[in-house]
């Protein structure tokens, strides 16, 4: 039974910002809905396409309120957001995402610990809150490691390698002056590393996207290939197991689940409940984007078709590169689009600016295309 129907000319409010947020209104706006932002940063990429922006840090409550207020349905578009918040806004508000799901996300040691108490693949892994326990962890594990920050950090930040001696009195010392916790991982050594999305109801009713094939550069997703070049059976299982996380955790909206293709099959690398950088190809090349169906889901619409329809390859831009892709941008064939996400301020580095989609069948022809300014 449909415990609740948001329909189009109602009001979407959104817990933060940025890029994700961005896609997520400007489908919203699409099918008819209002959309209310909350971010800090005046004319977020969201703001910009959002019916308004209420300019407030992600720990003020008052503020948090007067969007729920306001709103018919809450979503919260990234996992960094305060979990306090979302505790409080969904005791009185709708907010089906809940905050359970992003409870575990949030902590990487309680997502793994949740996921290997669940029965899915992990790799190996220790929590950490002091120095020793770090050494005894090493024993335990054995070199190669990561260690990584239980909280925040993404694309490769608040990580470190360990090999050897020498790199673990690294290590005890960012534990020993950090004051989080930590999570140590045994390094997995894989082929290929794939993401799938999947979309849940609060009725249980799901669709799973075809799994994407993830390329990093400097632990930074970089491209994405779908269909993946991978394997069918491991295509097929980690659809499986995506949709047995998400029937497990009572996902409502998105979770994307990220795989590393194994000698022993597939290892769980993290989940993320919110719309995810590898999906964005879904925009292009899927009936339904992964930014509509979280609308569908949260809304109680029926979920749209997840088809890929064409071959394509995902292409983020950073800061670095941005100068040099607008630059060629009239120069695009006709099988390339352009997304740019309106964000302020310093365009040099790893910041995500915007990403290019490529209709394709030959993904080593558009990655070679696209290495030349990017």
């Amino acid at each position: 039974m449909v415990r609740k129907l948001i329909m189009p000319g109602s009001t979407i409010g959104l817990l933060g910002g940025g890029q994700l947020g961005r896609m997520v209104a400007l489908e919203a706006k699409k099918m008819g809905y209002k959309v209310i932002c909350l971010d800090p940063t005046q004319d977020s990429p969201c703001g910009q396409v959002a019916d308004e922006q209420i300019v407030a840090s992600f720990d003020n409550l008052e503020a948090a309120q007067k969007l729920g207020e306001r709103s018919d349905v809450i979503i919260y578009e990234f996992e960094s957001i305060d979990l306090e918040i979302v505790k409080q806004l969904e005791k009185k508000y709708y907010l089906p995402q809940k905050s359970s799901i992003l409870a575990i996300s949030q902590n990487r040691v309680e997502e793994k610990e949740q996921l290997k108490k669940a029965g899915f693949p992990v790799a190996p892994f220790r929590g950490i809150t002091n120095p020793r326990q770090l050494e005894q962890a090493i024993t335990d594990l054995g070199y190669p490691c990561i260690l990584k920050s239980s909280r925040g950090g993404y694309d490769g930040k608040g990580q470190m390698v360990i090999t050897n001696d020498c790199q673990l009195d690294t290590a005890r010392e960012m534990v020993r002056k950090g004051k989080e916790e930590w999570v140590l991982e045994k390094k997995i050594f894989f082929s290929h590393e794939i993401s799938v999305i999947a979309a849940r109801k609060e009725t249980g009713e799901m669709a799973v996207y075809p799994a994407a094939e993830n390329i990093h550069r400097e632990n930074i997703l970089h491209v994405t290939v779908v269909p993946a070049r991978v394997a069918s059976r491991f295509e097929l299982e980690a659809s499986e197991i995506t949709a047995e996380i998400a029937r497990a955790f009572k996902v409502v909206g998105l979770l994307a689940v990220e795989f590393f293709i194994t000698p022993k099959g597939l290892v769980v690398n993290e989940i993320a409940p919110r719309p995810h950088n590898s999906g964005h190809y879904t925009w292009e090349a899927c009936f339904t984007s992964q930014f509509e169906q979280l609308i569908r889901a949260v809304c109680g619409l029926q979920l749209g078709s997840t088809k890929l329809v064409t071959p394509v390859v995902m292409v983020n831009v950073f800061g670095e590169s941005l100068a040099r892709v607008v630059k060629q941008v009239p120069y695009f064939p006709e099988n390339v689009k352009f997304h740019f996400y309106g964000k302020r301020g310093s365009h040099a580095g790893k910041r995500k600016m915007g990403h290019l989609i490529i209709r394709t069948s030959d993904a080593e022809q558009a990655m070679s295309w696209a290495k030349g300014f990017i």
